[in-house]
């Protein structure tokens, strides 16, 4: 009774988290667009993709990415054989340890009608099964802890995982061998199915048969016995048990473990270890159920339907309400594998700038609880995005996730997203946001002005030339220190050699692209670097021409006095920055 309540309690638990899953999936607003797509269209948009997808030649895409991605995981075999052969170690062989045994009056009887947990070929299996989880489990810990492969961050959620497996397959394991060894699981046995007459004379043959050639241990039988006794108990065994239970040795963890503990079986049996083994075994499993949805264990359902909604869906063709479904999805689906981190094209940066949100598993956990709605302050606001930030858009990470999370598209959306708050971010303004200008037809034209606008605000309440356009400014305002300031890039300070050729100038394709380019870019690139020289900060930081120069280096390459003009430029943008943010703190 007790069990069943538990079983049904964790089964509902299982069940509610599923469905809170599945409604954050249409729910939560990853992007600024999906703020105004209310969740009954997303609903309904998924249904119909689904259904119109099934009914069209894109179901050949769909199964050649379940067999070949879910099933057999070929990205992953690709990037690193041996994590793929510890990920089918486990996450293979448990399932089928589930579906076959845990499950066994649900698929097993139904598809066998003379099932038995304790005959072959089911009892092999099970251990066969058994010892292939403990192997990956291993395998897994080995990768982790000694070969530690780049940059890959073992949370707390792994290591739940890792221990939670463990425990329902040890318990398991010692669950077996002790029962084997049991002589009151025996007796009890005996009592229900064997179906023997109750004389002494028998059950001491029966129990003599077992006891050589099944393991149990007895209180008052000890080898070695009578021939006779035990082909009498070899009969009665054939007669009433054979059907049931094949040699113990078949099941070769479980009787492993009775061997080794057979010196103690009576003491442990006396106990009640096999019943306290057997709660903890199956309480390790309920637990684990009712634990699926709200854990790592989850990608187990969310990683295939996000492999398989990637296959058949792209920005281009898809509406926006199955875009924003997809990537409240993709969240979920995120095995913390640590792949994306590993061939991450910045992930090096973390080296020296400690931010964990630069590496791309690290950063989706981030970004969900961003999305989630939890309290965060400002500052870790701008820690994360910071970190979405220096992404080069190489697009490694996409390639090699093996749940199909279209992680480039995700970094784009949350940025468009994260821009939206209230404080500016400079490199908005910086050739770091050349991907957001390509990708300019996918953002709505008042969210693509916005963030530029509010930094350009930023930008003016620092520097008068960006305020009033025609303001005077006189020589004498010097900087004298601007010049020593100009030595990070280590040769910043050449634009002493500067003599005004215009050469950086008439090579520069950013001039070259404006009618009347003073209009729109204030200084030209010659003009900056006469500001400089002259340490006119204000004149020298606060040209546009600071912020759209595409750094394509022809002004430095064509300078005939070896300036180095675009590092020059690099470094009044740093010093720009820096004295804005000191005037905001």
């Amino acid at each position: 009774m007790a069990y069943s309540i538990a079983l049904y309690i964790c089964l509902a638990i299982f069940i509610v988290g599923l469905l809170y899953k599945a409604c954050t999936w249409f729910s939560l607003k990853t992007s600024v667009d999906s703020k105004t797509i209310p969740t009954a269209r997303r609903f309904s948009s998924a249904m119909k993709g689904t259904i119109l997808t099934l009914f069209s030649v894109k179901i050949l895409t769909l199964i050649e990415v379940f067999f070949l991605d879910i099933i057999l995981q070929r990205k992953v075999f690709k990037e690193d054989p041996f994590r793929w052969l510890t990920h089918i170690l486990i996450y293979g062989a448990f399932m089928l340890l589930l579906l076959m045994h845990a499950l066994d009056k649900f698929i097993t009887s139904a598809i066998f009608a003379d099932y038995s947990a304790y005959i072959n070929p089911f009892m092999f299996l099970r251990d066969l099964f058994g010892a292939l989880v403990i192997i990956g489990i291993c395998m897994a810990i080995y990768r982790r802890s000694i070969l530690k492969a780049p940059r890959v961050a073992t949370s707390p959620m792994d290591i739940y995982a890792i221990i939670l497996i463990a425990i329902i397959m040890v318990s398991g394991i010692l669950l077996e061998g002790i029962k084997i060894g049991s002589y009151s699981v025996y007796k009890q046995m005996v009592i229900e199915y064997a179906g023997i007459e109750e004389t002494e004379e028998e059950f001491k043959a029966l129990t003599a048969f077992w006891v050589k050639e099944f393991g149990t241990v007895a209180p008052d039988l000890k080898e070695p016995f009578d021939t006779e006794l035990i082909e009498e108990g070899r009969e009665i065994h054939e007669m009433s048990c054979a059907d049931c239970h094949s040699r113990p040795q078949w099941g070769f963890m479980g009787y492993s473990a009775a061997e080794a503990s057979k010196g103690i079986a009576l003491s442990l049996d006396r106990a009640g270890v096999p019943t306290l083994l057997w709660y903890l075994h199956f309480l390790a499993c309920f637990i684990g159920l009712a634990y699926l949805p709200f854990s790592k264990f989850f990608h187990i359902i969310s990683s295939p339907l996000s492999l398989l909604a990637n296959s058949v869906m792209d920005r281009r063709t898809s509406g926006p309400a199955n875009i924003a479904t997809r990537q409240a999805l993709e969240l979920d689906a995120c095995m913390h594998c640590g792949q994306c981190t590993s061939r991450c094209s910045v992930g090096i940066v973390f080296e020296q700038i400690p931010n964990v949100n630069i590496l791309p598993s690290e950063k989706i956990k981030s970004l969900k609880r961003l999305v989630c709605g939890k309290e965060m302050g400002e500052k870790e606001i701008r820690i994360i995005f910071d970190g979405i930030y220096l992404c080069t858009n190489c697009h490694r990470c996409t390639d090699v996730c093996p749940a199909g999370i279209n992680l480039e598209d995700l970094w784009f959306t949350m940025r468009e997203n994260m821009f939206q708050k209230d404080y500016p971010e400079f490199l908005v303004l910086s050739p770091l946001s050349f991907y957001r200008g390509l990708m300019r037809q996918d953002v709505a034209e008042r969210d693509y002005r916005q963030p530029l606008v509010r930094t350009r605000e930023a930008m003016a309440s620092s520097y008068e030339l960006l305020k009033v356009k025609d303001k005077p400014l006189y020589l004498t305002a010097t900087e004298r220190e601007l010049s020593s300031r100009l030595t990070q890039s280590g040769q910043a300070s050449t634009f002493s050699a500067c003599f005004g050729c215009q050469t950086c100038t008439n090579v520069c394709p950013v001039v070259a692209n404006y009618e009347n380019p003073q209009d729109i870019l204030g200084l030209l690139p010659h003009q900056i670097m006469y500001a400089a020289g002259l340490g006119i900060r204000d004149l020298a930081l606060g040209s546009n021409m600071l912020w759209d120069c595409v750094t394509c280096y022809q002004c430095q390459e064509q300078c005939p006095q070896g300036v180095k003009v675009t590092e020059v430029l690099y470094e009044l943008k740093n010093l720009a920055i820096q004295n804005v943010m000191e005037m905001n703190k």
